[in-house]
């Protein structure tokens, strides 16, 4: 991997002098550009300068963002730590995703692809650089890595699987180069889909394969009965025949069906039953037992529009002195707006998706806020609502989320000033931790009546992500224009702790990322 994979480490001769040395548990981050010396032979300067534009407006962003610390660049790839394994792995994610949106109008052949490995090991810091068998594991995960795919170690994994909600495929124990002990190695695969897709291509193998089997012994058996039927008449060899075709026969049938019918059953929306609405009355005795239980929710009425509450609008301070993020605290006045009483639950974003008018296809209960969606996903939703009621739905901005959020108070909590266990669905605010967050409604309402307003999931907003308040619209309205590649964040989730489901706190995410926390709710102009 060029100038990495020259970093000095514990297997070298040399042993570092003892004293001054650092260490630190870290997670360690490896990526480097797949085909790099294809790429800066067919165009030295313009790689060249395209790598530094990645690297300047994406990678080195992006680690900041998930709070980690860049070690260093060299031609071809980059060095990143970070204290948390969660975050290195989002981090990762993130480069990832973006990069599929910037190749995606340049030809394959010249398309700049990273490979990433990422492991939690023991390493030596110094200022400008780290040192270890953790960091050769990193750099070996991201050697056997395929372009635009991320690698992680068992040691990584063990400390993420409950903790980021995408899906993982094992890759099995691999030996690697200078390593004495085998590697576990995983697969991320950031999309929720993909998780559906993997099992369901393993499922599908398995299907093939004892159909196969049963063809094989079907036909085994035929053959048997047919060469025992030769003694006979030919008449009497005939006979005999199709009795023992249709004994093996409808075996593979049941086994298929009993295989295949929990696939669409996960999301009951996802069996679209858009292409055969109630028009076709042709045979209503044989299709009807099976149209009832899929059908009413998307056919009529054909979209459920969310409970709003109506906000009368006023003037607030919005913001705290409580992180950098959320100062200056400044007066802003909100016009009239309705929100919805809840998060889009994944009920109703399976119906948006059973339009086609939403990207996947929800996991979950169909009471809890739907989860793993990108800002874009949220546009697409309230895109189709809008469509489909002739009503102006749309995401709410900062200012009026917040306003909501403090139901007319100004403490930190709508409740007060000290944390009260039961009033949020967060990690430390009383209730069992969980996997998933709780149903939508579990918690008690805030003054105006909105429920999951701190806590739950996280929720978009319509702003642009900006680091503070400073030269924030006083109106109420969106803060859009310039830099629009992350947007802000509202509420925490069931995986934060208290601090995150103040009314006060804000964060940014990466427009066209999705993550296992984040959600949203829906606003309406009047």
């Amino acid at each position: 991997m060029g100038e990495i994979r020259n970093f000095r480490s514990g297997n070298q001769n040399e042993p570092p002098p003892h004293g001054g040395m650092p260490r630190r548990l870290a997670a360690i981050i490896v990526g480097d550009i797949a085909s790099y010396s294809r790429l800066m032979q067919a165009d030295e300067e313009g790689t060249h300068v395209r790598v530094k534009r990645i690297e300047r407006d994406l990678i080195e962003p992006s680690i900041v963002e998930h709070h980690g610390s860049l070690v260093k660049t060299t031609g071809d790839g980059f060095i990143a730590i970070f204290d948390s394994p969660v975050e290195a792995v989002r981090c990762s994610i993130v480069i990832q995703q973006n990069l599929i949106g910037r190749n995606a109008s340049i030809p394959k052949h010249s398309r700049i692809e990273y490979r990433i490995g990422v492991n939690l090991g023991d390493v030596i810091v110094e200022p400008d650089d780290i040192y270890g068998d953790g960091v050769n594991i990193a750099t070996r995960l991201e050697g056997i890595a395929e372009p635009g795919q991320v690698y992680i170690s068992g040691a990584i994994y063990e400390q993420i699987k409950h903790k980021v909600v995408c899906g993982y495929e094992s890759l099995g124990d691999r030996k690697v180069k200078n390593i004495t002990d085998p590697v576990r190695v995983y697969r991320v695969l950031p999309d929720a889909d993909a998780v559906g897709r993997t099992r369901g291509r393993r499922e599908n193998t398995l299907i093939f394969l004892l159909g196969i089997t049963l063809l094989v012994i079907a036909s085994g058996v035929l053959w048997y009965l047919l060469t025992q039927s030769r003694g006979g008449t030919g008449e009497q060899a005939a006979a005999p025949t199709p009795a023992p075709v249709a004994s093996p026969s409808p075996q593979p049938l049941p086994r298929e069906a009993a295989t295949q019918t929990p696939q669409p059953s996960p999301s009951v929306a996802s069996a679209p039953p858009s292409p055969a609405p109630p028009s076709p009355a042709p045979a209503p005795s044989q299709e009807s037992s099976q149209a009832p239980s899929q059908a009413p929710s998307q056919s009529v009425p054909p979209v459920r529009e969310p409970e709003m509450i109506a906000i009368r609008g006023g003037s607030f301070a919005m913001g705290s002195n409580d992180d950098p993020t959320e100062r200056p605290v400044h007066q802003v006045t909100i016009k009239p707006f309705s929100i919805g009483k809840y998060p889009v639950t994944v009920q109703e974003w399976n119906e948006c998706a059973a339009a086609k008018a939403c990207g996947f296809t929800a996991t979950g209960k169909d009471d809890a806020p739907v989860s793993n969606v990108s800002w874009t996903d949220a546009q697409q939703y309230v895109a189709y609502l809008a469509q489909a009621t002739k009503k102006p739905y749309r995401l709410p901005s900062e200012a009026e989320w917040e306003y909501a959020a403090r139901g007319g108070t100004q403490t930190k909590y709508w409740w007060g000033d000290k944390l009260q266990p039961g009033m949020a669905g967060c990690k430390d605010c009383g209730d069992l931790a969980a996997e998933q967050p709780a149903k939508v409604g579990s918690f008690k309402p805030n003054p105006f009546g909105l429920y999951d307003m701190g806590g739950g999931v996280d929720q978009w907003v319509e702003d642009c992500w900006r680091r503070t308040h400073q030269g924030a619209p006083v109106d109420g309205s969106a803060w859009n224009g310039g830099d629009c590649s992350s947007h802000v964040l509202r509420s925490g989730s069931w995986k934060n702790d208290s601090r995150y489901v103040r009314p006060a706190n804000r964060d940014g995410y990466d427009t066209n990322v999705r993550y296992p926390t984040h959600g949203f709710r829906v606003a309406l102009t009047p």
